[in-house]
């Protein structure tokens, strides 16, 4: 039996290990399910913390309960590890790591190299590498394949490489890792029957295209996808603010439309893990083929000014209320997330917000459910260890404005509406739980 059939075999009937670098917001989930559906997983990471809290059964990620974390540490199927020489016991490497821009808009693969660079030492032969992470197309067969070749392996004899892009959404009630459907790409039938016969087993449904390059596309234009129909309703949203039009009434009106139409809604600015970067991913690939991309580039120019367009709707919503310039202004940030009930800080537009109004001179607290303090962020490291205030003394505390950026459910918006100053709305929170609007300003 040669390599590839004995790994069928052994992914089969589960006795393959799996191994998964990176336990982070995409990493853990995956791993999770992956032990419930029977596989032992192994969990790879150089955060030492994270191994704190698995430590102690606890998970630090939304879309894993404790309880999830507890049945797979008790079965024997979940156990994780700082030491990469155990890499060499896994059949099959999932690479769960960051893919960030550095702070020219150029991709940074610098932590997918340095996690293949691992992996080419300590691969046994035999084994299914797969990359989750978002990236341009060819990465995977440019970046990834050929350092795993390059410690004497044959691709596609001792080894195989797929791309399988993650899809997870933090704080989607509705659909999870084993329900989301799966795509996956190899760059030979072989990679890819390998890559299609392992997800099978973990996910419910898996969605096989012809080459890496292709589920690496994929992935980007899911994300091209909302980046520009955000910033779209972001421009109508301060064309009709000009025209004095709700956007979210037009939206809303539109969205009664059975065909051709869906609802985008806007925002102060884009966050999270993937819209804001990976764009910006194949702008940069595509000027390698002699191409622009103005469309893209139009779009991510639009979603980077809106905090700076919330910020001077602002500022004129102090000056009518009080005559009380920005500087001079103590304001309340609803919500440091970059999106609802999850505590997921990557990206977050409300930190841009936050450093705006302090380089203009106000001061500024915040109030989020979801976040206990500001954590370590590479453009605002001014910023980490802040805390939220209490709700309970948010009515005492003198503001001058309330800011809402990030619609928390578990936030008291009728209190914040009540405090009879302006409120600038970002997200519709107020209009759509059909409170008073008499201080609030749609931003």
């Amino acid at each position: 039996m040669n390599l590839q059939h004995k790994l069928l075999a052994a992914l089969k009937d589960h006795s393959a290990t799996v191994g998964v670098i990176g336990l982070g917001y995409v990493g853990l989930p995956l791993a999770v399910t992956a032990a419930a559906r029977g596989f032992s997983v192994l969990g790879f990471d150089v955060d030492a913390t994270k191994f704190e809290y698995l430590d102690r059964g606890e998970s630090y990620i939304e879309a894993v309960t404790d309880a999830d974390l507890d049945d797979e540490i008790k079965a024997g199927r979940f156990s994780w590890t700082g030491d990469f020489a155990r890499l060499s016991t896994c059949s099959v490497i999932i690479i769960c790591v960051p893919t960030p821009l550095t702070r020219h808009r150029e991709p940074d693969l610098s932590y997918v190299e340095s996690t293949a660079q691992v992996i080419a030492q300590h691969m046994a032969a035999g084994t299914l590498v797969v990359l989750e992470s978002t990236t341009f197309p060819g990465t995977t067969d440019e970046v990834l394949t050929p350092i795993l070749a390059g410690q004497g392996l044959e691709l596609d004899r001792d080894f195989w490489v797929a791309f399988s892009p993650e899809r997870e959404d933090p704080g989607n009630k509705t659909y999870r890792t084993h329900s989301i459907p799966k795509i996956v790409g190899g760059d030979s039938e072989a990679a890819r029957q390998l890559a299609t016969a392992f997800y099978s087993n973990v996910v419910d449904k898996v969605v096989p295209v012809p080459s890496t390059r292709t589920a690496e596309a994929v992935k980007i234009t899911e994300n091209i996808f909302r980046s520009v129909n955000i910033a779209l309703v972001n421009e109508l949203k301060m064309i009709y603010d000009a025209m004095d039009i709700d956007v979210w009434e037009v939206i809303d009106g539109a969205a009664t439309k059975p065909f051709g139409f869906m609802p985008f809604y806007p925002g102060p600015g884009l966050g999270g893990h993937c819209i804001p970067i990976d764009p910006f991913y194949l702008t940069w690939k595509a000027r390698e083929y002699g191409h622009t991309t103005r469309f893209i580039e139009l779009a991510g120019e639009i979603n980077v000014t809106m905090p700076d367009y919330v910020v001077t709707r602002l500022r004129e919503a102090l000056d009518r209320h009080s005559g009380k310039g920005l500087s001079r202004a103590k304001i309340l940030l609803v919500g440091i997330s970059y999106k609802k009930n999850v505590p997921d800080m990557r990206e977050s537009p409300s930190v841009k917000l936050m450093d705006l109004m302090l380089g203009q001179g106000a001061k500024v607290d915040f109030l989020d459910p979801h976040v206990e303090a500001i954590p370590p962020l590479r453009e605002y490291p001014h910023l980490k260890g802040r805390k939220p205030v209490n709700p309970q003394d948010v009515a005492a505390a003198g503001y001058d404005a309330v800011l809402i950026s990030t619609d928390h459910d578990a936030v008291d918006y009728a209190a914040l509406a009540g405090l009879g100053i302006p409120v600038i709305d970002t997200r519709n929170a107020i209009a759509s739980r059909g409170l008073a609007m008499d201080h609030v300003t749609k931003a």
